[in-house]
């Protein structure tokens, strides 16, 4: 029994850490699209920020300096999908996909001119990371049977990010259906026309929308490269930039139905991880890229065979050009 309880909370924990920064990238596109923006460069800006704030934190050896730098390098991306976008009336999807391949180069001829360690960053030490904190009272309740696990490794022994993120999704919930400008903000994705005629600037609107999208996606690729891991390394973010686009359509553009996919594919994954080196019968050993493999395959399946009818905002995709 104390088998399976200590299996379940550490596959448990492992799904938290897992979708954390599908989570906040999920958020971050949900503003954008909510605004009538399409965000295909959610990975683009993740990965972008995970360099960032592996490189300032090797050289500052601090991780809020880290952070600063993933949030600075979201937001410029951000910024440029905006001016092509909304500015220019590009298209949202060209934007997008042009940000993930100019990002995925970039960071590996920066990472080799300054670091020359193939495109990775040194090893950072725990000093300059955001590590797992020790709640109060761990101690004392770890010889208690189940409390003491759930206590230490389930509700405790996270970083910092992690228990932000999960205030993020409540937050952004709020700040959709319960203020002025979340109302506005849906306004213009699914109107923009009526918004414009209030008398309310659609360009503004949807570029606040966008720079949210880049602070979110900031502190998703910092959450990579140094919480999660202690390095960045080359194409680090290996699509979950997109994954988090497809559990937010999965979600129907809302919060709390966005997180339950986010914690969906996290736990595929956590199951997956766990399920490394163990014999089945008849096939033998698992094989580790059927392992690697699994979590895609399966959210590919669930959201093929479970999405239903997702209904996106109806000026999605849709330059909007002021009338004179």
């Amino acid at each position: 029994m104390d088998e399976w309880i200590t299996f379940a909370v550490l596959i448990l924990s492992a799904t938290l850490r897992v979708a954390t920064p599908l989570i906040l990238c999920a958020m971050g596109g949900l503003f954008s699209e909510r605004s009538g923006l399409i965000d295909i460069g959610l990975e683009g800006k993740m990965l972008a920020a995970a360099f960032a704030a592996a490189a300032a934190a090797s050289v500052t050896g601090s991780a809020w300096a880290g952070l600063g730098a993933a949030i600075l390098a979201a937001e410029a991306l951000a910024l440029l999908h905006g001016f092509a976008c909304i500015t220019h009336r590009g298209n949202q999807v060209v934007s997008g996909v042009a940000i993930n391949i100019l990002v995925s180069g970039l960071t590996i001829v920066f990472g080799m001119a300054w670091f020359q360690r193939g495109g990775q960053t040194p090893s950072l030490p725990p000093e300059a990371r955001f590590m797992p904190i020790t709640l109060p009272g761990t101690q004392a309740l770890a010889d208690v049977p189940v409390l003491g696990r759930v206590w230490g490794d389930l509700i405790g022994g996270h970083n910092i990010i992690v228990y932000a993120t999960l205030l993020v999704v409540p937050l952004t919930w709020w700040v959709l259906n319960r203020t002025r400008f979340g109302l506005r903000l849906r306004a213009v994705g699914e109107a923009p026309l009526a918004v414009d005629a209030a008398g309310i600037s659609v360009a503004w609107l949807r570029y606040r929308a966008v720079l949210i999208c880049g602070l979110l996606t900031g502190i998703a690729g910092a959450y990579l490269s140094i919480a999660q891991n202690a390095a960045f390394s080359r194409d680090m973010t290996a699509g979950q930039g997109y994954i988090a686009l497809a559990a937010m359509i999965f979600g129907k553009w809302r919060p709390f139905p966005a997180l339950g996919a986010c914690l969906m594919f996290g736990l595929l994954d956590a199951v997956a991880i766990r399920l490394q080196g163990v014999h089945v019968p008849v096939i033998g050993e698992v094989p580790v890229q059927l392992i690697q493999v699994l979590p895609y395959v399966l959210t590919v399946i669930l959201l093929a065979g479970f999405i239903g009818r997702a209904v996106a905002p109806k000026a999605i995709g849709v330059p909007y050009e002021k009338e004179h």
